[in-house]
């Protein structure tokens, strides 16, 4: 295993791709990362984003200080695209379907110390994280992970105004570690103190971005 990263993973194509991921969108958008200090130097993370376009998985990815592994939809996981995800260490995940093997990558990568990603709205929506699965607790709950909430705004086209060179904002959050008890009501439980955390910071990026004139679709 190449350090942080799941078997089969090779370091300097991840390195590669955190480069690409951080650059090469820059052209096109605007963006602001806010709290990037925030993310702990050291041990395992449980990232936790909303989710409302493909962009945020690549834009957290690419700005990360640290190597990450994200559970990414296994779909893309077709041809070359498949073979340079699995290469960067990203781990697939069929949505809507009882898989504890993505679940258990995920767990040797956080108790070998590394960051793990995750959308725990499950599917791309508003963003605005009105519900979420119980993946993410119930990783805490196996790792004792950090959770890291990230929330990321500006990545909707809007349907009038500025589309090329819009404002994008990154909003690392606090890192916690919630204590998620066992059994289905603890993930219950669990799942909605990690969904009300990052519903939490998206609002704050909200507010913050209505203060200071930016206008979020």
């Amino acid at each position: 295993m190449s350090k942080g990263l799941p078997e089969g993973a090779r370091g300097g194509l991840h390195e590669l791709g955190r480069l690409i991921a951080r650059y090469y969108l820059r052209p096109a958008l605007r963006i602001r990362v806010h709290g990037r200090e925030r993310m702990p130097a050291t041990g395992p993370v449980l990232v936790i984003a909303n989710h409302s376009t493909m962009i945020e998985p690549q834009l957290i990815f690419g700005m990360l200080p640290r190597r990450s592994a994200f559970l990414v939809k296994a779909e893309l996981f077709r041809g070359f695209a498949g073979w340079f995800l699995t290469s960067i260490g990203q781990i697939p995940l069929k949505r809507g379907e009882a898989d504890r093997k993505p679940l258990l990558t995920a767990i040797g990568v956080l108790k070998a110390g590394g960051v793990i990603g995750i959308f725990p709205e499950g599917t791309r929506g508003s963003g605005d994280v009105g519900a979420a699965e119980r993946g993410a607790a119930w990783l805490v709950r196996s790792s004792g992970a950090t959770v890291l909430p990230i929330a990321t705004r500006g990545t909707i086209k809007p349907a009038n105004g500025r589309k090329w060179r819009r404002r994008v904002d990154i909003l690392v959050g606090e890192p916690f570690t919630p204590k998620v008890g066992p059994g289905k009501t603890g993930l219950d439980q669990g799942t909605e103190e990690l969904r009300g955390e990052l519903a939490a910071l998206v609002k704050t990026l909200d507010d913050w971005r209505s203060e200071h004139g930016i206008v979020t679709p």
